[in-house]
């Protein structure tokens, strides 16, 4: 393969697309330059295609002229991903923005591989295929973003999967990712199977996430609880060395400390959580008053978290005092807020409907998402 190729493709609004990619992909924006392609959003190269005559001789001219500059050319079998990404937007469920990435280095597409949440065939092919340029879609409201990319191998067809969600950071090798799904190359059944198949999987596989972390993070403080409890009992550490009034202060803030890191976890987790509980419909309604208990719990919690974020003069003790009521209510009624949570895993999301005109291609950056 050269250093540096471009790829052609057809954009019904654009004209003639160019992309430029390989390790020398700056020799490939010169061809592209020298012969009259326009550079715009996201490093892509647009021709208009308006006199056929014209832009068939600006592209033998670019064929020239990328030899020069030991660039090759290939002309994509497949309409502009731009356009696919488009198209599938308008007709999902809510309002999608879809955007263009290009990955013209390498390098760069590594950069997608920590965030990539997927366990199925596109992470596959992301960490062991050349993939230039994808497509992203995300949701104005929940923020879920899906990353389209044209079927390695295939001469038709697109893989769709998902970047993990902010509050879980990165989502490589996570064992609740959900499996990408080939979609169709017609937008229609493309967005049916995004609907029916992949935004259930996607939203199940999120909510088990959010409840295992909020488990595993209760567990834990109630472990480090439970340790430093038997620590004050005995009046000695863990290595049966005497514990003074100066060690147990020390050992109790340390544990605070601790609890609160954790704490802050479940905050970012547990309110989506909540949403969809609903004690009525399940065999405990009598859960509903634990619930509300952990409800305020977490507003509690929530407010010392912003008054810190806001630079209010808390001290260490002031916080640790605040707080623990709030994770102290957690210890005590997780088992009937994790019982909800599991009831309420989701199912199904709305039926298709066709909502609202194509709109133009959002800005994106010519480097991936890091």
């Amino acid at each position: 393969m050269a250093d540096a190729q471009i790829i052609l493709a057809y954009s019904r609004d654009a004209g003639i697309v160019a992309i430029a990619g390989g390790e020398k992909y700056p020799w490939a924006h010169t061809a592209l330059e020298e012969t009259g392609f326009q550079r715009g959003e996201a490093g892509i190269y647009r021709l208009p295609a308006d006199d056929p005559d014209a832009s068939r001789a600006t592209v033998a001219d670019l064929i020239r002229c990328a030899e020069r500059h030991r660039t090759s050319v290939a002309t994509s079998s497949r309409r502009f991903i731009g356009d696919a990404a488009r198209d599938i937007a308008r007709l999902l469920p809510g309002a999608w923005v879809p955007a263009v990435e290009i990955y013209s280095h390498p390098v760069w597409q590594e950069d997608l591989v920590p965030w990539l949440w997927d366990s199925g065939e596109l992470g596959r092919a992301v960490q062991t295929v050349r993939i230039p340029y994808a497509a992203t879609l995300t949701h104005t409201t929940s923020g879920t973003t899906l990353l389209l990319v044209e079927r390695p191998g295939h001469q038709l067809g697109y893989l769709v999967g998902a970047f993990a969600p902010e509050s879980f950071e990165e989502g490589n090798g996570d064992p609740h990712a959900p499996r990408s799904i080939v979609l169709p190359p017609s937008p229609a059944p493309a967005a049916q199977a995004i609907t029916d198949r992949y935004l259930p999987a996607y939203d199940r596989a999120v909510h088990a996430r959010r409840m295992e972390t909020v488990a595993t993070v209760l567990d834990r403080i109630r472990i480090e609880h439970d340790a430093w409890a038997a620590m004050v009992a005995s009046g000695r550490y863990s290595d049966a060395t005497p514990l003074d009034i100066d060690g147990l202060g020390v050992a109790t803030a340390e544990f605070l400390d601790h609890a609160w890191r954790g704490f802050l976890t479940v905050l970012d987790h547990a309110p989506a959580l909540f949403d969809r509980c609903r004690p009525a419909d399940t065999p405990w309604p009598e859960d509903a008053e634990a619930l509300d208990r952990l409800a305020d719990a977490i507003i509690g919690a929530e407010g010392v978290r912003e008054e810190l974020i806001a630079g209010a003069p808390l001290t260490r003790q002031e916080r640790n005092t605040r707080m623990w009521p709030a994770i102290e209510t957690w210890l005590t009624n997780s088992g009937a807020f994790l019982r909800q949570s599991h009831s309420s895993a989701p199912h199904q999301r709305p039926a298709l409907a066709v909502s609202a005109p194509p709109r133009a291609l959002a800005p994106a950056r010519p480097t991936p998402r890091r």
